[in-house]
């Protein structure tokens, strides 16, 4: 079967959106490591809007002056931002988990990282293409059925498309097919060129197309999220039962809870295709918040280059 992943570079307006949410809750953690935070953004074309809930003993967070420390130009920044609804809140303040959901995690031993090859090829080329190119940017990667490459694409503002040609060929070579810049060489990007909206770059910021997610988008909340924290617990799990088992091969993890709940209603691992029950965890938030030190404002990075596989806690 050929398999594709893609990933943007953070100076891509959707990662952009991504970013200020995560500064937003890096900011509040700061002074308040138990903050409920909940914050969308959303740019297009010179306007930023940042709303959400915040409930938190934080003090004088200048949300304009972080969104100012992320974008580049003059934009218009407009701030609306209330308390945690009640009714959330109780059931929170119980240790609950934070919403419904379900939550996935994976772990392959294709790479160094547990991360599937066709992503970390994706995610590797991108980071190198944005250090020579710090703009709006994607890169995609298509394995043959034989693990071979069969197709890259990078498109990337400001980048000539022979010198994007060059560093393309170097650091993936022998592909049968390269795609650069396929509409053309291009400068306008970022807010300038389109829209971005916090979380819509779900399976970027998971494991590529070909593992299931949960639905869940992560950027700009806070560890009472269960679809945050809970699909941060479903990935150590699987890199923890990948590395107890030395013949397997891939582990997919499976967490679901209810609102106000804290317990875990399912909890499952699937190795090479067998499932068993996850044993000897914390499920609750409160315990998955202590075990993995989410309470540090450690967010604004997770929001960068995607969200596994990179050295966190839940690596």
């Amino acid at each position: 079967m050929m398999k594709t992943a893609e990933c943007v570079s953070p100076g891509h307006p959707d990662k952009m959106c991504d970013r200020i949410s995560d500064a937003v809750l890096d900011a509040y953690l700061a002074q308040d490591p138990l903050s409920r935070v909940a914050v969308e953004s959303v740019g297009s074309h010179g306007q930023i809007f940042v709303t959400g809930e915040v409930t938190s003993n934080a003090k004088d967070i200048d949300i304009c002056a972080i969104v100012d420390t992320i974008v580049d130009g003059e934009y218009s920044t407009r701030v609306h931002v209330v308390e945690q609804s009640r009714e959330i809140a109780q059931g929170v303040d119980a240790d609950g988990a934070g919403d419904q959901g379900i939550m996935t995690g994976y772990a392959t031993r294709e790479t160094d990282t547990y991360m599937p090859k066709e992503y970390e090829l994706a995610r590797g080329l991108c980071q190198k293409a944005y250090a020579k190119y710090p703009y709006d940017g994607k890169t995609q990667v298509t394995l043959g059925e034989d693990g071979s490459i069969f197709s890259v694409v990078a498109s990337f503002q400001n980048a000539p498309h022979d010198d994007l040609l060059a560093l393309v060929q170097e650091e993936i070579p022998g592909a049968k097919e390269y795609h650069i810049n396929p509409a053309g060489d291009w400068s306008q990007g970022g807010f300038d060129a389109d829209a971005g909206l916090t979380g819509r770059k779900i399976i970027v910021d998971n494991y590529g197309p070909e593992i299931p997610v949960g639905g869940g988008a992560f950027s700009g909340k806070d560890p009472s999220k269960v679809d945050r924290s809970g699909a941060y617990m479903a990935r150590r799990i699987a890199v923890d039962t990948l590395e107890a088992n030395p013949n397997a091969q891939t582990v997919f993890v499976k967490l679901a809870y209810a609102i106000g709940y804290p317990e875990a209603l399912m909890a499952v691992a699937v190795v090479d295709g067998v499932s068993q029950e996850v044993e000897g965890y914390d499920l609750t938030p409160k315990g998955i918040r202590s075990f993995l030190q989410l309470d540090q404002p450690v967010y604004g990075k997770t929001a960068e280059w995607g969200h596994f596989g990179r050295g966190f806690s839940w690596r």
